[in-house]
């Protein structure tokens, strides 16, 4: 499903995933991801969705959400997305991710990136 969104003149494209998205679907997504293409990762309340008393989720989907987020925030911080939430209702949120240019010493692949961080 797509949603398309405006600012100005110049439309946005949402991909927004018909099921919840998984770590490695995430990945992949970031690893093919031209700039400026934006992904909705999760909608709800995340910090409420991954927490075992407030959340709704069994422990396998919550687990797998908690592994998402912490996904999309090493991601960001590698400087690949740029992490973004819209309000969709009162305590519900769009979790987007926006592609951005990969670094110029991106020499490494995502798949580089990530062996080097499970070998820390």
């Amino acid at each position: 499903m797509e949603e398309i969104m405006f600012m100005g003149n110049t439309p946005f494209i949402t991909v927004r995933a018909s099921r919840p998205l998984t770590e490695i679907e995430f990945c992949a997504w970031v690893a093919q991801a031209a700039p400026g293409d934006r992904l909705e990762y999760h909608r709800g309340f995340l910090v409420l969705d991954i927490f075992p008393m407030l959340g709704r989720l069994a422990d396998r989907e919550r687990e797998e959400l908690a592994r998402l987020g912490s996904r999309a925030f090493w991601a960001a911080e590698q400087g690949l997305v740029h992490l973004v939430q819209e309000r969709v209702g009162s305590d519900r949120f769009a979790y987007i991710a926006v592609a951005r240019p990969k670094p110029k010493a991106a020499a490494a692949s995502l798949s580089a990136l990530l062996l080097e961080e499970q070998a820390a």
